[in-house]
């Protein structure tokens, strides 16, 4: 007699080489979900909800699409680069608690500069492929109005001794550095950024981040975002080349004996980059569900990526913002893949000259390189970057039948990180 089951059939969508589907070391992406990214300002849409909030209400939509209450997560990674005031004291663990999540562990908070939630993807995926349980969760959140950028005075970027010894540059002076070695010119940073900002908008007016994107709502459970709020769909060539760039005035003051002895062939800094072609701050938050086959089986789930591989490897300091094309490169080269066997790119754009400069070192196309804008058009809230990255690579790679992605950001001091996933 044969069996008739109700159960879904998953098996097609967990590869392994063992008999025993226990043994199996392969690292899901069960969901990915983002908060729509809000101006970091008084005046921003979410400037009012609370960073614990912020990951409350996903916590919440996570629970609804597959019923995380009733399944015990094994940890919560966090990441936070500024944890202070209102996202201090583990703000991980404390919104875990709020959201009344069932954990085997304590929540951590951890800073890994601007790639913090794919450092915190890095620990859920080592602790799965362990044997360390099999349900986690990497968050991220950064309410850049409540907790704005260096409001804790953190010592590597504000000592003189310090930023002196390591050597520290501030980003955007680092990105007109990479712009003018590289020959680019205002003009093509600020068709990028304008570029960025169509695809975004075209991309949100489509609908092409529905899945991913979660609305948030007040109290009175009134929407108070439902979009990336800091896109300019229209805006123009005319309106970003007015824009004065940020080191206009100051220029390389104090920073002379730096960028001589690591930039020897630059003459003269050319200061191209401005509000509108470097990333904006907004308030925002990510979750990652992680799982292995037999999580994905418990919650009836179909994976929507296997977690390939991540590297994080860094750039040296003086170059600041290339720690993404160190990580890239090496996550390439470990999984012996070349650029154009990845579909899709995605690289959060740290100004439009560091951007450039990474599609140039790894030879991406266009029609596969940020394809519905980045971080310039959308904004980069530091500490959910990578989880809202990941959610957004998902979505486009569903969306285009595709297979293969790689995503990718850069940190201050060289930090960086790359992802590799796959669809099933």
């Amino acid at each position: 007699m044969v069996e008739i089951s109700d159960e879904p059939k998953l098996d097609d969508y967990f590869e392994t080489t063992h008999a025993d589907r226990g043994n199996d070391m392969t690292v899901y992406i069960l969901e990915a979900i983002r908060a729509p990214r809000g101006k970091a300002k008084s005046d921003g849409a979410l400037h009012t909800v609370m960073p614990a909030e912020l990951l409350g209400q996903l916590y919440k939509e996570l629970d609804q699409r597959v019923g995380l209450r009733e399944h015990p997560i094994d940890e919560v990674f966090t990441g936070c680069v500024t944890p202070i005031g209102d996202q201090g004291g583990n703000i991980g663990h404390v919104a875990m608690r709020m959201a009344n999540l069932k954990c085997q562990n304590t929540g951590i908070t951890l800073s890994s500069f601007c790639s913090s939630s794919i450092s915190t993807l890095s620990l859920a995926r080592s602790r799965l492929l362990a044997g360390e349980g099999s349900l986690y969760i990497s968050a991220g959140v950064e309410s850049m109005s409540r907790a704005p950028l260096l409001s804790d005075k953190p010592y590597g970027f504000v000592n003189k001794e310090a930023t002196q010894s390591i050597p520290v540059m501030p980003n955007p002076l680092i990105a007109d550095i990479i712009a003018t070695r590289n020959g680019y010119s205002r003009e093509q940073l600020d068709n990028y950024a304008l570029n960025s900002h169509r695809k975004a908008g075209h991309a949100t007016e489509n609908g092409y981040f529905k899945r991913s994107l979660i609305p948030i709502k007040n109290n009175n459970n009134e929407v108070l975002l439902d979009h990336d709020e800091i896109i300019r769909a229209n805006t123009s060539l005319e309106k970003l080349s007015a824009l004065p760039a940020l080191f206009a005035e100051r220029g390389i003051q104090g920073f002379e004996n730096v960028i001589q002895r690591f930039f020897p062939e630059i003459n003269q800094v050319n200061h191209m980059h401005h509000a509108g072609n470097a990333p904006g701050m907004v308030d925002g938050a990510s979750l990652v569900l992680l799982g292995n086959s037999d999580s994905a089986k418990t919650l009836q789930l179909e994976p929507r990526a296997r977690l390939i591989d991540i590297s994080t490897q860094t750039a040296p300091p003086h170059l600041g913002l290339g720690g993404a094309a160190a990580a890239a490169k090496h996550l390439l080269h470990k999984n012996k893949l070349k650029s154009s066997d990845i579909d899709l790119w995605e690289f959060n754009e740290g100004f439009a000259g560091i951007a450039c400069d990474f599609k140039d070192q790894l030879h991406v196309p266009d029609d596969r390189y940020n394809v519905n804008g980045s971080g310039i058009a959308m904004g980069h809230a530091m500490g959910a970057t990578g989880g809202n990255i990941i959610s957004i690579l998902c979505d486009e790679l569903e969306r285009r039948n595709l297979k293969r992605g790689i995503l990718a950001i850069s940190g201050a001091m060289g930090a960086g990180a790359a992802v590799l996933i796959e669809r099933p």
